[in-house]
């Protein structure tokens, strides 16, 4: 990543009676690009090779309904998702740059699945969150998992990044 990069991360929160910090998803969402971009794997990724002075990537948080509806209508799959992801420049064969920005995409997370794998994993909110937010990132950078083999990368990559958020915040 280049030394002057600037992140910009957008939010919304849709959903009608779970609250987010944010603020707090903002700033773990860049500190998790960063350290996506630190790590060996940002020659592999969709930002290599290219000219950008920003990144953008937008978040709306939702509920179940929110995704079922978004999955089924542009996914084509009849089913709640925890996470949808638009990976607008990684999916494009383009690769727009704009005045220097790159527009990443979107993340649809669902709040309701938040709640529902923190109870089933016994963690907390924030936890699955932050689990859920880096897991969306790896997305936008182009990264899949429909190997076993680029699972565990995917997997690997985001164990890394959130214990290195965790040990600062500690």
């Amino acid at each position: 990543m280049k030394k002057m990069t600037k992140i910009n991360v957008f939010t919304e929160n849709i959903h009608s009676s779970i609250s987010v910090d944010e603020k707090k998803a903002i700033t773990v969402a860049k500190k998790i690009l960063k350290n996506y971009l630190k790590q060996d794997f940002y020659e592999k990724s969709t930002l290599f090779g290219h000219e950008y002075s920003t990144i953008s990537f937008d978040f709306v948080f939702c509920d179940n309904e929110k995704t079922h509806e978004v999955n089924k209508e542009y996914r084509k799959k009849d089913y709640v998702a925890d996470i949808i992801t638009f990976a607008i420049f990684a999916d494009s064969e383009e690769k727009f740059v704009f005045d220097g920005e790159i527009n990443l995409g979107e993340i649809f997370i669902s709040l309701d699945k938040v709640q529902e794998n923190s109870e089933k994993n016994n963690t907390n909110f924030e936890k699955e969150l932050n689990f859920l937010i880096s897991h969306g990132i790896m997305h936008l950078l182009g990264f899949d998992h429909q190997t076993e083999e680029d699972y565990n990368f995917v997997i690997n990559a985001q164990k890394s990044a959130l214990l290195e958020i965790e040990e600062k915040v500690k």
